[in-house]
């Protein structure tokens, strides 16, 4: 059964065995990327709870954070943290701050759709920044055939595809591009929406996902689940010690390991020194008013955010994603008393 729609959808319904809600509803929006964990949350949680119903949008990250900052929905959900500028619009619309928690971390991966070639390709970063910059054009350059030995690369041109929303999968990837590439960096820089040197625009994780199943020998980025889902190949891409890093389970979670968490959550994990770390990891995040009127809200969103780093965690690995690490989830629930 495919788990993953683009279309926003009714996801659950929940109530905390500990507590007793009236009946609510909530309504969230935003990340495309965590939406498989999200969806498999919401589901497993109504089983404790059938009294409040939450409607998650999964659009894209800038909508989510548009939406959050006007007000239209409950919270909102982003791979990018919102920057300096953002967090200042959201009080200045809102009235009060807008929170970041850390939900779980995640792999963006290359996939590729290469009639006639079934194996795991390796990818440098500046192979993909020369790719996505249009500089390499045909598959059989030799950025790509010097890291793939043995692999009959065609030399039929590359198509690139790229997400056409306003993105925090795009915002990791471009901030990955940024720090291995000067000229990526200097060219295109980092965001959830940037200005495409080449390539065609896919709307959300699953609209890139189905362009390149859809399109030989073409190029695009997801969430690793979406690719596993979806039956794309997807490659390993060289992390800064030099090994090529497959993205799975254990290479997610190396890429966070011992990084100094800041007090706002908001941090960056891509390109890690570790040396068993797949370079373009991320955590994503949950978009919180600080300051959340509505009393009954206030404490379903609280008790979900403690059940979500609790028992939640738990379920993240059968979907591919890392659980988050324990210090990490007690700085969040010190943080969660912030939430008023």
């Amino acid at each position: 059964m495919k788990l993953i729609r683009y279309a926003g959808v009714i996801i659950g319904t929940f109530m905390a065995a500990s507590l007793a809600f009236g009946q609510m509803n909530l309504t969230g929006a935003g990340a495309t990327f965590p939406y498989p964990i999200y969806s498999k949350w919401f589901n497993e949680y109504k089983k404790l709870h059938p009294n409040v119903q939450i409607n998650y949008q999964s659009i894209g990250s800038g909508a989510g954070i548009k939406q959050v900052t006007e007000g239209t929905v409950d919270f909102g959900a982003t791979d990018g943290p919102m920057n300096d500028e953002q967090l200042k619009e959201f009080k200045d619309k809102r009235g009060t701050n807008v929170l970041h928690f850390p939900t779980v971390l995640g792999a963006n991966v290359p996939i590729y759709n290469i009639p006639g070639v079934s194996a795991e390709l390796n990818f440098t970063g500046e192979a993909l920044a020369g790719i996505f910059l249009g500089k390499i054009t045909k598959w059989n350059d030799p950025a790509l055939m010097g890291p793939n030995p043995g692999v009959k690369l065609p030399a039929d041109d590359i198509i690139v595809v790229h997400r056409a929303d306003s993105s925090g999968t795009t915002f990791v990837w471009t901030d990955y591009l940024s720090k291995i590439s000067p000229e990526w960096n200097t060219k295109v820089g980092k965001g959830a929406t940037v200005n495409w040197p080449v390539g065609l625009g896919g709307k959300g994780s699953e609209g890139v996902s189905g362009q390149v199943k859809q399109s030989a020998n073409s190029i695009g980025y997801v969430e690793l689940i979406y690719a596993k889902q979806n039956k794309i190949s997807y490659g390993k891409v060289k992390n800064k010690s030099g090994a090529f890093i497959k993205a799975e389970l254990a290479s997610v979670t190396a890429a966070a390991a011992g990084v100094e968490m800041p007090d706002d959550f908001r941090i960056s994990i891509v390109d890690s020194a570790a040396k068993t770390a797949y370079p373009i990891s991320t955590f994503t995040w949950l978009l919180i008013p600080e300051e959340i009127k509505d009393k009954e809200k206030l404490k379903v969103i609280k008790d979900f955010l403690t059940w979500m780093t609790g028992p939640g965690q738990k379920m993240t690995e059968a979907l591919d994603f890392a659980p988050l690490a324990a210090p990490v989830v007690a700085k969040e629930t010190k943080a969660f008393a912030k939430v008023h």
